[in-house]
């Protein structure tokens, strides 16, 4: 039991002993630790310290212990590249500022004497009284044609569709979305990015199917930038990274079925033919792998799905071969039908009667008529 239960009362005359220890000291020990497991040394927290006075009795002081500082996450600490807006002003403050360094200099050259007459008369100014060009106009030149660059220099037109990530000194300063006359830090880096949703279509790509064969695709892809500072700064050229990652789906996607089944086959899902589930299991690789650039895919569907040149002739005296012998086979089942049907009408009705050589010869002659009659040669 511990120091805080409730004590009974000692009765008169009882003479409590003597301590062992005098310097012994009261402590609480917290009941969930006599029922816990082996703690994890790494995910113990510090526990405070207990304070009492040795030898009084006195309920123990608990001191906190040290407060452990959590590690800062990547996200805090600003290591992962993200979108933000970038601090821009008004395109009137910047035509502002640079019609005032306009005006400097003017006033700075009425100033040294190098207005000519006319224009002082046709300004209405008086003539300077110590004209020349000294340290001080040379100073008020210096700073008025600096507030000028600064002020027109700093102006940029945002259009519709595109936008600006803005880099100083190679570090992400943000992006402007904005449209309109907009004024911006003269030295910040400029990078104009195109947000719009954009398609593109692919030169014929190399590819094989799962028996191996030579194949050329063309696809087409719709996508858009959805994160301009990875685009920009996350990779070296997001056109080429989104091409790369089109061929790198297609290598995978395609080498797991056949591009064709013979034509009597009777389950054609589970081929190229199927541009649909192609193209959906395409979008679903493309944009797992562009999202990581701040791309965003929102189809990749095969348009044309061809054999090589070296092997589409073979291929298609293959086919051609195929084919043939699919007709053929259809023909004769259908000859072979109408023959067992003619001799049985003719039996069953009574219209004739037939030994069994005949009967060979009826079918026979059936037959090469039926086949004939058909188009096909007797040959």
């Amino acid at each position: 039991m511990s120091s805080t239960t409730a004590q009974t009362p000692e009765p008169e005359g009882f003479a409590r002993p003597a301590r062992l220890i005098h310097t012994e000291g009261t402590t609480e020990i917290p009941v969930h630790l006599l029922f816990r497991d082996e703690p994890d040394p790494v995910s113990v927290p510090v526990a405070p310290a207990v304070v009492g006075r040795r030898g009084t009795g006195e309920q123990p002081r608990v001191r906190p212990g040290p407060v452990r500082a959590e590690p800062e996450s990547p996200a805090d600490s600003g290591s992962i590249l993200v979108e933000r807006p970038a601090r821009v002003l008004p395109g009137a403050a910047g035509v502002l500022v640079g019609v005032c360094g306009v005006a400097g200099c003017a006033l700075t050259s009425w100033w040294a004497g190098m207005l000519p007459g006319l224009a002082l008369a046709a300004a209405r100014l008086p003539a300077p009284a110590d004209p020349g060009l000294g340290p001080a106009q040379w100073a008020a030149y210096a700073g008025s044609g600096a507030l000028a660059l600064f002020g027109f220099g700093g102006l940029a037109r945002g259009r519709t569709g595109r936008a600006w990530v803005l880099g100083l000194f190679g570090r992400y300063r943000g992006t402007v979305r904005r449209t309109g006359l907009m004024w911006l830090n003269p030295l910040f880096l400029r990078r104009r990015v195109d947000v719009r949703l954009r398609h593109w279509r692919s030169e014929p790509m190399p590819a094989v199917d799962a028996n191996g064969v030579e194949l050329r695709v063309v696809v087409l892809v719709a996508w858009r930038v959805r994160d301009t500072a990875l685009a920009v700064l996350g990779t070296e050229d997001h056109e080429r990274y989104l091409r790369e990652c089109v061929e790198a789906a297609l290598s995978r996607v395609l080498a797991r079925l056949p591009a064709d089944v013979p034509p009597a086959a009777i389950v054609r899902d589970m081929t190229l033919r199927n541009t649909e589930a192609v193209g959906e299991r395409l979008t679903r690789l493309v944009a797992a792998d562009a999202a990581a650039v701040g791309l965003q895919v929102f189809s990749v569907q095969p348009t044309r799905i061809a054999y090589a040149p070296e092997v589409a002739a073979v291929m298609q005296r293959r086919r051609i071969a195929a084919l043939d012998a699919q007709h053929r086979d259809t023909v004769l089942t259908s000859v072979v039908d109408s023959v067992e049907d003619t001799v049985t009408r003719l039996t069953t009705r009574g219209l004739v009667e037939l030994d069994d050589y005949e009967r060979k010869a009826l079918v026979k002659d059936l037959t090469v008529a039926f086949w004939t009659g058909r188009g096909e040669p007797t040959a």
